[in-house]
């Protein structure tokens, strides 16, 4: 995978927003996002309105948004995003796919497991389709 990695670091990095609760979390992903050139890292969101907010301002091309989180959920800050702007690509994290399989995903463009492989995580932010 890390071959795929230097291959895209000559075009333009994606511009990525975190957005999680947890600042360990937010730490962890940032760390892990930096070992690679084709990304960038734009800002962080502690809460689903944080995220709406930093997604006009921040101008990312991707959010990794924690579906769980305070005063707005992940989910409902993601079909808002993707309302406004459909061009911004949503991936939402949560401990278990199971506990989102009732509920309205919206349209998020994909589901990843916290402490999933890694490999998983790259292929969906360096991915077209995901």
């Amino acid at each position: 995978m890390k071959a795929d990695l230097k291959k895209e670091s000559h075009l333009q990095p994606i511009r990525v927003l975190i957005a999680d609760d947890h600042a360990r979390s937010r730490r962890g992903l940032r760390a892990l996002l930096a070992t690679s050139p084709a990304i960038e890292v734009v800002g962080e969101a502690s809460n689903g309105q944080e995220a709406v907010q930093l997604a006009e301002t921040c101008c990312p091309d991707t959010i990794l948004m924690d579906a769980r989180m305070p005063v707005m959920s992940g989910l409902q800050a993601a079909k808002l995003i993707k309302s406004r702007w459909p061009e911004i690509k949503v991936l939402v994290m949560t401990l278990s796919k199971t506990e989102l399989l009732h509920q309205d995903r919206g349209e998020i463009d994909a589901l990843l497991v916290k402490g999933g492989p890694v490999e998983r995580l790259w292929a969906a932010i360096l991915s077209t389709d995901v």
